[in-house]
């Protein structure tokens, strides 16, 4: 064996390889293995982890890009290659002998050596772009209306203008399938069809409600289309003089008998229904083969005289203008009545579940389709226009050829070819020609029945596309679970995981409306709806396309996002267009199903283009505010909550939530201790915290850190929280109840943090409350010994991970009440503004009074003074407040509040520092009670003699700074706590203005006992305030 490399020669890493390779199975802890393969990734069989041994440092995992690493599906029989984790490629696994689990197998037809191979699942059926889409939009685009309206509407608008109508509706659907193959190329494409494409680009809002009214609307359209077939059986019937009933129930029974065997045909599974399309399709082709031929074919004298002569320049020439006819003879008239027919082109998309390839198959199938059926209408409307007049009266004794003046009377085109319908078109009462007879595809035609045949195929192709889409839709809207009860719809079957349950449901919905045989009221509505579905497509495709998302690519190119922003506006307006009122009904239900899906905020997360819309509004106003100078007027109060976890903390975080939603931000911190391991950095980033505050209805932000302790942690967050001009001005922190038990540092670090926040120019609030606000005991989870703490056992200083809550139970865990959720009684909002900190203490209680909660609380402000000055200094403060507009008209000047407090009270004072005290002993030469710097927070002698000298009173009531200094420090806060029990006793709140220690002077111990002594045996909630000396009220106008 060769010698390794010296460290300062280049190693090539590949000369190496056979010595220095990873094992090819490596342990996990748990037993479980993974295998390295020789092209890169993991072959993993269950949970498994690094054995250290197994990798050298002179070798890589990492692995080449991978199909596997992208995919969420699995394919049988091949075993699934994970990509090696960041942790994994950057640690040393020589460090930790048992690292965390890096990778948790998904797959499911992983099987044991002893146990024999599963056979593979059955392969669904899936269909190509012919057959999955192509034939199925050109059938349900193929309609009655192109038989039995298309002449009549040439008739009306002429043939020039019947092309304009066709073009016009076929570049509306091109343009929505344009649309549609950029959203259908923008990623993998699953069951649901028009509902996942819209879902899954504009989100649940809108997604869900154009599902469910989509879903309605191919149900009813299935009754719409078996009635028309019904409705044509049943004149065939009548013509023949057979019938069973009458004509209205004998409608009823051929409907409910044909979708009954439609529906045969669904179940049979789409196999047999793509056959049964095929058919279909092949029937249609062969009608209109029939026709063409029928128009080549000389007219016979019997269809002269219904107006037919075969292809003719001058009965060109004469329909080629329009002739408007009746009520609705005008182009909008004949436009809406034409649309309908050139819809269903998503017939295909609808099926997305079923086919081979639909990021293929949807784009050219439904493209294709749009072009064929576009040619085959307006083929249709030129050859019919150029073969038949408008007029005729179908009687052969007309046929007589006139001269001299007869001639010259002669009314209409058949003049010209030797008939006179003049009597017929004078009186209006003729019943052949293009514009009177309906049938005249079939007199053109060489064989008539195979019109009827044309026409039968027509209506059951599309009732039949109509019955598969509607259940495919509905399925996924069910799966995903955006509304209540549909969930047992969903439930899909067999290989091609067919929704019997929701063809069922659709059938009872088809017979209901076929049996009402009255659809001549809901069809407008129906047809809202589908071009509700188009604008909201083209509108996804402009959205998804304006917010220049990096999600954003779909293969297709052939769009324009402004083309799609036309095509969503021109649907609505022709839904308006077709019928106002239905217009109006489609888009109340569109809202009010967009109303529900809001107010329950369903957890999806599809990656929507709203999402990034949001992002992208959100990023420009945060820059604009750079442009925008901070104003007193404006200032908000910006709160940097250290909550920990929040749900330990429910009542800071709700007394902070209640003031600041929906006027200033609010962010929770939370400061997790220990190395940056997996488990720490996905403990702080966690976004059960986020689910938490939004189940709490909180609107706060969540911020976790990873750091070495508590202060280090709340400097990161001090600096580091925020964006641009949003970032927290007030640190809010629940008041340490427990440190006279924890470790002294744990105590130095707390009142560190105060420090660091003042330097930082940052006010501070901290809320103090009977009982606490830790729930960690309950939860039996450990926090961080910086923050508040029930047990004892955070004595231990050594480095903790405050991640053993079960993140999980975040969410199942019923949610904690407390005092600041309900609404308060009628008492007092008690604000004790001793000093001057820029009025933060006053602005916080107007803040709370806005609130419903605390509306019926009154604000009562105390102020210190001298008694003999009581009057005026009232009178002076209550003009200074009466500028602010704050509503406090309650003011109490205190002259007691400097005397001198109870010797009981100091006695207990003396206790709480007891412990920290230094005694007088002289060590090495040093001077005596000085603190040494291993132990900062001790109180020394010098610093017991100042706190303790005797109580001096001012000539003028006011503090000044001299005043401020430590000598009258901790009398004041022992005394201004007899002040707060005689005064505030039943108060729902007390504000207090929080005591400043000199950082480096007033020991950490020293300082903490005062915070103690002001807030100790009070039973309302005591919040400490202190802002950051700069002024956030004004009484200006500018």
């Amino acid at each position: 064996m060769e010698d390794r490399p010296q460290t300062n020669e280049v190693i090539n890493l590949t000369a190496f390889r056979g010595q220095y390779s990873v094992s090819t199975t490596l342990s996990g802890r748990d037993g479980h293995k993974y295998t390295l393969e020789e092209n890169g990734g993991y072959d993993v069989n269950g949970v498994a982890s690094h054995n250290p041994a197994a990798l050298s440092r002179y070798d890589t995992i990492d692995s080449p890009p991978s199909y596997d690493f992208y995919a969420n599906t699995e394919v049988f029989g091949r075993t699934r290659k994970l990509r090696p984790s960041l942790f994994q490629l950057h640690s040393n696994p020589e460090d930790d002998s048992c690292p965390p689990p890096l990778y948790e197998e998904t797959s499911n037809n992983k099987e044991s050596p002893d146990e024999e191979p599963a056979d593979p699942p059955l392969e669904p059926t899936r269909f190509g772009w012919v057959q999955g889409v192509m034939i199925r939009c050109m059938l349900n685009i193929w309609g009655v209306i192109l038989y039995l309206r298309l002449p009549w509407i040439t008739a009306q608008a002429g043939i020039g203008f019947t092309w304009i109508i066709i073009l016009l509706s076929s570049c509306i659907t091109g343009i929505t399938g344009l649309s549609t193959s950029a959203i259908a190329t923008n990623g993998k494409v699953k069951g649901g069809g028009t509902y996942f494409l819209i879902s899954r680009s504009l989100g649940p809002e809108l997604g869900g409600s154009i599902g469910l009214i989509f879903a309605f609307a191919n149900a009813v359209a299935v009754a719409m289309h078996t009635v028309g077939f019904a409705e044509t059986v049943q004149a065939l019937m009548q013509e023949n003089g057979s019938t069973m009933v009458n004509p209205i129930n004998d409608i009823r029974i051929i409907g409910v008998i044909t979708i009954t065997c439609l529906l045969a045909i669904s179940l049979a599974g789409m196999e047999w229904e793509s056959k049964a399309q095929v058919l279909f399709f092949f029937v249609i082709m062969v009608s209109f083969a029939n026709y063409i031929v029928g128009t080549i074919i000389p007219a016979p004298e019997e269809k002269q005289a219904k107006g037919f002569f075969s292809y003719k320049a001058d009965i060109f020439a004469a329909n080629f203008v329009p002739d408007w006819r009746g009520p609705g003879g005008s182009f909008f008239g004949m436009f809406s009545i034409f649309f309908p027919s050139a819809t269903g082109i998503l017939a295909g998309a609808n099926i997305s579940g079923d086919l081979k390839d639909p990021n293929i198959a949807i784009p050219r199938g439904t493209m294709l389709a749009i072009f064929w059926t576009t040619v085959s209408y307006l083929i249709i409307s030129a050859t019919i226009g150029s073969c038949v007049v408008r007029d005729a009266s179908g009687f052969v004794n007309h046929t007589i050829l006139m001269s001299g003046s007869d001639a010259a009377r002669c009314l209409g085109t058949a003049c010209k070819f030797g008939w006179d319908f003049s009597e017929c078109i004078q009186n209006r009462t003729c019943i052949y020609g293009l514009s009177n007879y309906y049938q005249t595809m079939s007199m053109v035609s060489g064989f008539a029945p195979l019109i009827a045949a044309g026409i039968f195929g027509a209506t059951l192709s599309s009732a039949l596309a109509c019955l598969v889409s509607a259940p495919k839709v509905f399925q996924c809207l069910c799966k995903d679970r955006l509304y209540p009860g549909i969930g047992f719809f969903g439930k899909g079957y067999g290989k091609n995981d067919e929704p019997y349950r929701a063809y069922l449901l659709t059938y009872i919905i088809a017979v209901c409306f076929i049996l009402i045989a009255e659809l001549n009221t809901i069809a407008p509505i129906i047809s809202n709806f589908f071009l509700c579905s188009y604008a909201l497509i083209n509108f996804s495709c402009f959205h998804a396309s304006i917010t220049n998302s990096p999600g954003w690519r779909p293969s297709f190119r052939y769009y324009s996002k402004w083309a799609s922003l036309v095509g969503a506006v021109v649907s609505v307006v022709i839904m308006f267009l077709l019928t106002w009122w239905a217009a109006l009904i489609a888009i109340g239900i569109v809202l009010f199903l967009l109303g529900y899906v809001l107010y329950k905020k369903p957890s999806v997360n599809w990656g929507s283009s709203v999402q990034a819309s949001s992002y992208n509004m959100a990023l420009n106003h945060c820059v604009s505010l750079n442009q925008v100078d901070d104003h007193i007027k404006n200032y908000r109060p910006q709160c940097l909550v250290l909550t920990g976890p929040p749900s330990l903390r429910p009542a800071l975080v709700d007394f902070v939530g209640t003031f600041t939603k929906n006027h200033s931000l609010m962010m929770c911190g939370n400061i997790i201790t220990g190395g940056t391991s997996p488990d720490t950095v996905d403990a702080a980033n966690s976004s059960s915290h986020v689910t938490w505050l939004n189940k709490r209805h909180i609107k706060s932000f969540y911020h976790g850190v990873v750091a070495s302790d508590l202060r280090t942690g709340a400097q990161m967050l001090l600096q580091g929280a925020g964006l641009g001009r949003i970032r927290p001005n007030i640190l809010v922190m629940g008041f340490k109840k427990n440190w006279r038990k924890c470790a002294p540092t744990s105590m130095e670090n707390y009142i560190g943090i105060l420090h660091d926040a003042f330097d930082l120019h940052y006010g501070i609030c901290v809320l103090r409350m009977k009982e606490g606000l830790d729930l960690s005991h309950h939860m039996q989870a450990h926090v961080n010994p910086g923050f508040e703490a029930a047990a004892e056992s955070v004595l231990d200083t050594r480095p903790a991970v405050n991640s053993t809550l079960d993140l999980h139970s975040l969410e199942t865990t019923p949610q904690a009440s407390t005092v600041f959720q309900s609404k308060q009684e009628k008492k007092t909002i008690d604000v004790y503004w001793l000093f001057d900190d820029g009025g933060l203490t006053l602005l916080l209680p107007y803040l709370l009074k806005r609130k419903k909660r605390w509306a019926r609380c009154k604000v009562r402000v105390f102020v210190g003074g001298e008694i003999q000055n009581i009057e005026e200094q009232k009178q002076e403060l209550t003009t200074l407040i009466g500028k602010f507009r704050l509503g406090f008209h309650e003011i109490q000047v205190l002259p007691d509040v400097n005397e001198k407090p109870q010797p009981e009270h100091v006695k207990k004072f003396e206790d709480l520092i007891g412990p920290y005290r230094i005694q007088a002993i002289q060590k090495n030469g040093e001077r005596a009670g000085l603190p040494s710097r291993d132990s900062p927070w001790m109180v020394s002698d010098e610093d017991i003699e100042k706190n303790m000298a005797k109580h001096t009173h001012t000539q003028s009531g006011i503090l000044n700074l001299c005043e401020l200094r430590q000598p009258n420090s901790s009398f004041r806060q022992i005394r201004l706590n007899e002040v707060l029990q005689d005064y505030s006793r039943d108060a729902a709140l007390i504000i207090v203005t929080m005591p400043v220690g000199r950082r480096g002077v007033c020991p950490s111990a020293l300082y903490m006992a005062w915070l103690e002594t002001l807030s100790r045996d009070l039973r309302p909630p005591v919040l400490l305030v202190r802002g950051n000396q700069e002024s956030v009220l004004t009484f200006y106008c500018q």
